[in-house]
């Protein structure tokens, strides 16, 4: 398929957001005297959540013992479309999410070029009572390494559970674990805390994505902080053949990134948010189980990122 799956997930975005938007209400508790404010915005016939992000990262190196990839770079890039209709027992979230890491190297090394996910996304945000929130989700789709590695031997569940307790306006405590099938690590825990300890200061130090951020005005907001990223995917069945290592045919590869950097969010609605990050990569890590085939970062990379989130 010459159009992939991402670009496809980024069209729709742009064309539902342009499409959907008519008046609707929100709340926010962001605003300086810490008072609930209606704020106006469009409202469309479904409610929905979508999102673009396209990251480039700079020249970096990877190694193993001796071995060394170098003039190593990668564009990263990730879409949803979420529909999130309101019921009487929650929010449901039912959509479609697309990612792919992109890598270029000139050494021939047993590590996949392209790591891709078209998933689905089948959730629901819902609550025990007014204080204690909680989300359930699961990510049915295709986890791979080829450009049309869409079958039964790549496909994969990954599970979210996570929930929030609403300590008060100021102070949330989340917590979550994440299940894939795939990762190394089967299972792996999240959360932390959401402390707005001044007016204009948030200490929103949640996994995977803990930051620092500062309130500028009610339509911009500067952070810094960082992002944790853990996946998991199937390589190709000849994969360890046409590298020289067979024990890699078809196995199960990790990859671990750690990003640190700072950016600001821009509201240019209420409902529409731009972004723009940048910083380096300190952390990565491709391990394949069950062998001992192993690549960690040599050193660290500078990386950029924007995004573009819209919720109605």
């Amino acid at each position: 398929m010459k159009i992939t799956a991402s670009l496809v997930a980024f069209c729709l975005f742009f064309a539902a957001s342009c499409a959907l938007a008519v008046q609707v209400e929100t709340y926010s508790t962001s605003n300086k005297n810490n008072k609930d404010v209606a704020l106006v915005e469009s409202e469309a016939p479904f409610s929905f959540d979508a999102g673009f992000d396209e990251t480039y990262v700079g020249q970096g190196s990877v190694e193993r013992g001796s071995i060394t990839v170098s003039n190593f770079h990668e564009n990263n890039t990730r879409a949803h479309f979420i529909f999130t209709p309101r019921t009487a027992i929650g929010i449901f979230r039912f959509g479609v999410q697309v990612e792919r890491y992109g890598f270029s190297y000139p050494n021939v090394a047993p590590i996949p070029d392209t790591l891709h996910s078209t998933a689905f996304v089948v959730g629901l945000d819902t609550e025990f009572s007014d204080s204690f929130l909680v989300r359930i989700e699961l990510d049915p789709g295709w986890y791979g390494t080829g450009s049309d590695d869409f079958g039964q031997d790549t496909f994969n569940v990954p599970v979210i559970i996570g929930g929030t307790y609403i300590y008060s306006s100021t102070l949330q405590f989340v917590f979550g674990v994440g299940i894939d099938g795939l990762r190394k690590y089967v299972v792996l825990p999240g959360g932390g805390i959401r402390w707005k300890f001044a007016s204009d200061w948030t200490l929103n130090a949640v996994a995977p994505n803990p930051r620092l951020e500062y309130e500028w005005n009610n339509s911009f907001l500067i952070y810094g902080g960082a992002d944790i990223r853990a996946t998991a995917y199937r390589v190709e069945k000849n994969f360890g053949t046409l590298r020289g290592n067979t024990a890699l045919n078809h196995a199960a590869i990790s990859y671990d990134e750690i990003r640190v950097g700072a950016g600001f969010d821009w509201k240019i609605t209420s409902a529409v948010t731009f972004s723009l990050e940048a910083g380096a990569i300190p952390f990565r890590n491709y391990e394949f189980h069950r062998t001992p085939v192993r690549y960690h970062q040599d050193g660290a990379a500078p990386y950029g990122m924007l995004a573009l989130h819209a919720a109605f």
